[in-house]
């Protein structure tokens, strides 16, 4: 985490008290709002899912997951990458609880955590749907 230097809060503070009637009392009462919002739990796993999906290899990825499980060969197949790449992007996958991985034989297969996904997209939905009615986008 990047800490401001006493130099520049200092700073922020004076140009704080030049725009608005609040001054110092005002800078910490941003700066403990920052910290509240740095330790939400749902944007913590929103950034999460969003950097699993920050791919369009990966967005395929669970796209061919969705009506069945696939070995790794048939991602290399569709998606026309080698297998360490496929790997890579899996494992993003993987840490962000999306999908899981079994042993079929000589074959790793991996299947789409539907109920994860689900999870991820409600959260996202919630916090959404917070933001609109706060804002009144929509009547």
């Amino acid at each position: 985490m990047i800490i401001i230097n006493l130099e520049r809060q200092e700073e922020i503070k004076k140009m704080l008290c030049s725009c608005k009637d609040y001054c110092t009392d005002y800078f910490q009462k941003l700066q403990n709002k920052g910290s509240e919002l740095k330790i939400k739990e749902e944007f913590k796993n929103l950034e999460i899912f969003f950097n699993a999906l920050a791919s369009k290899e990966r967005l395929i990825i669970i796209e061919s997951l969705k009506g069945q499980d696939r070995c790794v060969c048939e991602l290399e197949a569709i998606l026309s990458k080698s297998q360490s790449t496929i790997s890579h992007h899996l494992r993003k996958l993987e840490r962000a609880g999306l999908i899981h991985s079994f042993k079929k034989g000589n074959y790793t297969y991996y299947g789409l955590i539907k109920e994860k996904l689900k999870g991820y997209i409600e959260m996202f939905n919630d916090e959404i749907t917070t933001l609109i009615n706060e804002l009144n986008i929509i009547s």
